[in-house]
């Protein structure tokens, strides 16, 4: 059996994702609005959601151009909050992927950058999506701590495009993202 290092480790995925929904968010408090696609502008945001509408001080723009749910979250969430089912759009992130742990596509090495490819948009996390305290009200009681390791991550894009439902999301390793190439390493399951 071949061992690999940390650095090794962290660019394996068993395979590749999916994007399962996307919604936007006109305005603070207002409700999401669901998409079957959606054009994603470098440096600023999703169009028509409220984030891109905002100028940050920041080279690259905000941290939290984009915010991605993890899919699987779901009934986690609900089986925490005491619900049957949870509708994505009442947790207020942009893009529901599944398939691939988001957790993991931060990089934990600075010199060794991991990029989410969906479509032909590269985006780039920048941190986890904290819950904010309007979840004790969307999902009751214990709400917030319910989402508390559950509530996504946020990102930024690198490159622009067109984001649409069935979209596959690769993990792509390097600085070259102009040209993103998928890990040459083998994927588990796959050797």
């Amino acid at each position: 059996m071949q061992t690999f290092n940390l650095r090794q480790l962290t660019q394996h995925f068993s395979h590749h994702g999916r994007l399962d929904a996307i919604y936007l968010r006109p305005g603070r408090g207002q409700p999401c609005l669901q998409q079957d696609q959606v054009q994603a502008i470098a440096n600023l945001g999703l169009q028509g959601d409220r984030i891109s509408l905002r100028q940050s001080s920041a080279l690259n723009g905000s941290k939290r151009q984009v915010t991605l749910l993890q899919a699987e979250h779901l009934p986690v969430i609900a089986a925490l909050t005491g619900h049957s089912q949870i509708d994505p759009a009442l947790l207020r992130r942009n893009l529901v992927v599944s398939g691939i742990n988001l957790l993991a596509t931060k990089s934990l090495f600075k010199d060794q950058p991991l990029h989410l490819l969906i479509g032909d948009v590269v985006l780039e996390v920048s941190g986890p999506c904290e819950p904010c305290s309007k979840m004790e009200q969307v999902l009751g009681k214990g709400g917030y701590n319910a989402m508390r390791g559950h509530g996504g991550i946020t990102a930024r894009i690198i490159r622009g495009g067109l984001l649409r439902i069935g979209d596959s999301v690769k993990i792509v390793v390097g600085t070259d993202i102009e040209k993103p190439q998928q890990s040459s390493l083998p994927l588990f399951g796959n050797d």
